[in-house]
């Protein structure tokens, strides 16, 4: 029986990301254009999307290898799990023991590599470009996010989700210098991950400031529905995380029932709204940066991470 309501609960974890990430889309589309004083998409148009591209048919160039017919998977496959493995209403689930931050950062890592191979397959210009400047933000961003990781964990004293969730939650944690550091850096880290203003714009398709447009250019059907999809499973993901490790609390406990794990759920709900509506606001105050200025933008998340792992050994309490 407690094998049965482990599986339930891991499946509606995976069912929950599944159908949550185009409603956070929607919901963060909806907030930016009623700020412009725009009527806007209605909430659930990311999911008429979807379907609507899933109903296409597939149309490839003719220089396409097979590598570009299944990396969608592979990335929809990677993003998937990684979303799934970021606890979201309950801290006990049946793969907790697998959400190490490490390994969430190899999946997005993987998937990264993939969409650069795709954008690069075909051997149009915009392929290139953007997977070029794909490779530009990982080498900045994957190194900040990764030192995020070891400050956080080196106060938490674990990689674990679970137990990150468990530490950030009780007493002990109380208020830190360096927590606030890492905050910010995973912050600016997943504004460039997802794409987001000011880094870029996936609304948009400017041949000089496009990043992950461009490397999408050529999908259609239901490869780019795997690819929109994936990208909002990402953008779900970094959300739950920081919503995980910053405000933790209220996630049910390994030996919650199902009352306390529907609550679970509805708290995150609440942490998904704020979030995504601070997130709305944070886009419509602020302009899109030029491409050049992107390396200074992920240098702060550099250097606030390694400040935040500096003040970890020079104070305990810091």
């Amino acid at each position: 029986m407690t094998a049965l309501s482990d599986i339930l609960s891991q499946g509606a974890q995976m069912s929950l990301v599944l159908g949550g990430a185009p409603l956070l889309t929607g919901f963060v589309r909806k907030v930016k254009a009623r700020l412009l004083r725009r009527r806007g998409p209605p909430l659930l148009q990311p999911y008429r999307d979807l379907i609507r591209l899933m109903r296409k048919d597939v149309v490839l160039a003719d220089n396409a290898s097979w590598l570009f017919r299944v990396i969608p998977y592979l990335i929809f496959a990677g993003t998937w799990v990684a979303a799934s493995l970021v606890p979201t209403f309950g801290n006990g689930l049946l793969f907790s023991w697998t959400a190490d931050l490490i390994a969430i950062i190899a999946l997005l890592g993987s998937a990264r590599f993939f969409q650069a191979l795709a954008g690069m397959d075909v051997g149009t210009a915009f392929g290139g470009i953007g997977s070029s400047r794909e490779g530009m933000i990982a080498s900045l961003a994957e190194p900040a996010m990764l030192i995020t990781v070891f400050s956080v964990a080196m106060i938490a004293g674990s990689t674990q989700l679970s137990n990150v969730a468990e530490f950030m939650g009780s007493d002990a944690v109380g208020l830190r210098v360096s927590l606030g550091m890492a905050f910010v850096a995973l912050t600016i880290v997943a504004l460039a991950e997802n794409a987001r203003i000011p880094v870029d714009n996936p609304a948009t398709h400017l041949e000089l400031t496009m990043v992950h447009e461009a490397m999408v250019l050529e999908y259609s059907g239901r490869h780019l529905a795997l690819i929109d999809l994936s990208s909002q499973l990402k953008l779900l993901l970094y959300v739950s995380l920081i919503a995980c490790v910053f405000l933790p609390w209220g996630t049910a406990t390994a030996d919650a029932g199902a009352g306390r794990l529907a609550f679970g759920a509805l708290l995150y709900f609440g942490k998904l709204t704020v979030l995504g509506f601070l997130l709305a606001v944070f886009e419509t105050s602020i302009a899109k940066m030029r491409v050049f200025r992107i390396p200074e933008f992920l240098g702060a998340a550099l250097m606030l991470a390694l400040l935040a792992t500096l003040l970890r050994f020079v104070s305990g309490s810091l």
